[in-house]
């Protein structure tokens, strides 16, 4: 089990300037970027074809898939890639992989309109967040062996790093995009867009390359475990086959880490920290949704939403999510959560005040820069929380079981945020200020069960 222990402000800062938190940032941007493509690139691309705001919210239903990949998160941490895995190892051949699938949509969407080929424009965002979900599997179990089992400070501080590292790619790969597509359209290409993502495709080239340099341990120990589970399942089957072979290797890595979950924290406990996982970021994931159709409504251009959403809004986070790791270690990982979710709660009235007052610059900085804050917070505890629940023996497969349940909740529920603003006429104050009550019901949910976590903080 993870600790995570007080130290003194030159201790903590300390951890950061470790070369394995370099790594470590780099797997957070790659985890990071798919989600520029198919979020605010997808949507603003849609938005100029002339495409509803309704179906712009829909589309988002493409972010489910990050819901549901701890089902075949089992199976990633098994399977070998012939040729990648013996030549640049286990972890690092699965997201070369899923990473050149990208780069294939990519090139498919370069030769697509939107207008015309809706379903195949969507279907090819349905493989790239495939993709990214299948890879973060992987980049999550890498980064995670980045750091001994013992390191409780290093863990601490590599949650904060794979939050800077996700939003660097994030926020990073949004200027790119943004700045791109923007000049593009303004020395009069029509098909702006659709070059922007050849180039974006470059970025995912350049982030491949940095993979060669993050160092891959070898661990003989988990497949000797897994090995040793389906042996122990068949042996209760009572027969040696091939149809119990199946049984025992499909319970072994489906089961295992699902029973494991239940039996340390007991049951009613467990589906606590479920419904509280669920419902955490719901509200962020509706204003997030929807915050470039709404930038772009009030008048604010592409260059604009780059610079004070992408870039101004980087460096809030990369600030923040550091000071978050700091608070995290010093105070504990449930303060944390509760504070993080009522910054998320007041920021969103930020937008309510934007949207009441008309476009103002001054405001949408302040509005931004205060809800990056909460969001670079809210993440580096929430990450540290999920951290500290998991069994070691299956950290790849219940990490992802529980960052899954997190995702499923803010793509499917907030995958109905343009039908909501359709639903209000267009009334973005009311909006935001029903993202800030949707922070509610987590917390009630964490606050009956913070006493009875099985978390050891010291």
């Amino acid at each position: 089990m993870l600790e995570i222990k007080k130290q003194t402000l030159s201790e903590t800062f300390s951890v950061y300037f470790d070369k394995r938190m370099l790594r470590i940032l780099l797997l957070g941007a790659i985890s990071g970027f798919p989600w520029v493509l198919i979020g605010s690139s997808l949507s603003l691309w849609l938005k100029e074809d002339g495409l509803s705001r309704s179906t712009i919210g829909w589309a988002g239903l493409i972010f489910a898939v990050y819901a549901f990949n701890y089902m075949w998160a089992p199976l990633i941490d098994r399977l070998q890639i012939p040729y990648l895995t013996k030549k640049i190892g286990h972890r690092r051949g699965w997201i070369v992989l899923m990473q050149l699938s990208i780069l294939i949509c990519l090139a498919i969407w370069s030769v697509i309109n939107p207008t015309e080929n809706l379903a195949l424009v969507i279907s090819i965002g349905l493989i790239i967040a495939i993709s990214s979900a299948t890879q973060d599997i992987t980049v999550d179990a890498l980064r995670i062996e980045q750091i001994g089992e013992n390191e409780s400070q290093s863990m601490a501080a590599g949650a904060a790093m794979a939050v800077v590292g996700w939003w660097s790619g994030y926020k990073l790969g949004g200027v790119i995009a943004l700045f791109t597509a923007e000049y593009l359209e303004n020395i009069g290409l029509t098909d702006y867009w659709q070059m922007t993502f050849l180039i974006l495709g470059v970025v995912v080239i350049l982030m491949n390359i940095g993979l060669m340099f993050v160092h891959e341990p070898l661990s003989l120990d988990r497949s000797q475990k897994q090995n040793e589970t389906d042996e122990l399942i068949q042996n209760k089957l009572g027969s040696q086959n091939a149809l119990t072979k199946i049984i025992a290797w499909i319970s072994g890595t489906l089961g295992g880490p699902v029973v494991s979950f239940f039996k340390k924290n007991g049951f009613s406990i467990a589906l606590g920290i479920l419904g509280f996982v669920f419902l955490f970021k719901i509200g962020e994931a509706f204003l997030g949704r929807m915050s470039v159709i709404f930038y772009k409504e009030i008048g604010f251009s592409k260059s604009d939403i780059a610079i004070y959403s992408k870039t101004l809004g980087w460096i809030t986070t990369v600030v923040f999510t550091l000071l978050g790791g700091l608070f995290v270690i010093r105070s504990g990982v449930i303060k944390a959560m509760f504070l993080a979710g009522i910054l998320m709660a007041a920021t969103n009235l930020l937008f309510t005040a934007l949207a009441w007052t008309g476009k103002s610059e001054l405001l949408f900085a302040f509005a931004v820069i205060f809800d990056d804050i909460a969001a670079a917070f809210a993440t580096v505890a929430f990450v540290a929380f999920i951290s500290l629940l998991v069994d070691r023996t299956y950290t790849a497969t219940q990490y992802a079981l529980l960052a899954s349940i997190g995702t499923a909740g803010r793509t499917t529920l907030a995958s109905s945020s343009g039908a909501l603003v359709d639903w209000l006429n267009g009334d973005w104050g009311i909006f935001f200020i029903l993202t800030a009550i949707m922070v509610i019901p987590s917390l009630i949910c964490l606050w009956m069960i913070k006493n009875k976590l099985k978390l050891s903080e010291k």
